[in-house]
């Protein structure tokens, strides 16, 4: 173990995270298709996607390389069709500031740096659509929708605000907040550049 850490194999120290659009696009992705789980030595994050989205899972992969300087294991869920990027390291859900286990009923908060600045605001929004959001545009019936799915009300509520925050007319339901103005899909789409990889 020692001399693992002195070649740099495995980390010594684990300090704050650097707070910038790549740590909040991350934190929203994992608050959208991620968990982390508790083991007694360590924690681990995942992220799941389905196996034909490569865009998403070579986006991801790189994200969770460069946030944590390490490399994480991306592998195919055997029997389905969803491909799973994984990392082990102490401390993640403090350093990310994302919840162990299950999440559907807690109450998530924006991090106040993550409000502080607009373009991080934009980047944790991206993480959460790449995640939970779908995009419809259907012009015979001119039907246009950017919409983000989640059964975590506290979430809803967040997307939900911060998408009026940048300017837009969402309505929410139970489940969805879901923008429809055929111009205002459009640049909310360009502005979160999503699906763009």
């Amino acid at each position: 173990m020692e001399k693992m850490k002195r070649e740099g194999k495995i980390k010594s120290e684990y300090p704050p995270l650097k707070r910038n659009g790549d740590l909040a696009e991350l934190i929203g992705v994992a608050l959208g298709d991620g968990h982390l789980e508790k083991f007694p030595r360590t924690e681990r994050l995942l992220i799941f996607s389905n196996s034909n989205n490569r865009g998403f899972i070579k986006r991801y992969t790189k994200l969770v390389q460069k946030v944590f300087c390490k490399e994480p294991y991306v592998y195919a869920q055997t029997g389905r069709h969803c491909t799973r990027i994984s990392l082990y390291e102490k401390n993640l859900s403090a350093r990310l500031g994302v919840p162990l286990g299950a999440r559907k009923n807690l109450c998530i908060r924006v991090p106040r740096w993550i409000l502080a600045k607009e373009e991080y605001v934009v980047r944790y929004l991206r993480g959460l659509y790449e995640a939970e959001g779908s995009l419809m545009f259907h012009q015979k019936t001119y039907t246009h929708k950017l919409s983000f799915s989640n059964l975590n009300q506290s979430i809803l509520s967040i997307v939900f605000r911060l998408v009026r925050r940048m300017g837009f007319h969402p309505h929410r339901d139970k489940v969805r907040v879901q923008i429809s103005r055929k111009e205002e899909v459009r640049r909310a789409a360009d502005l979160l550049q999503f699906r763009k990889y």
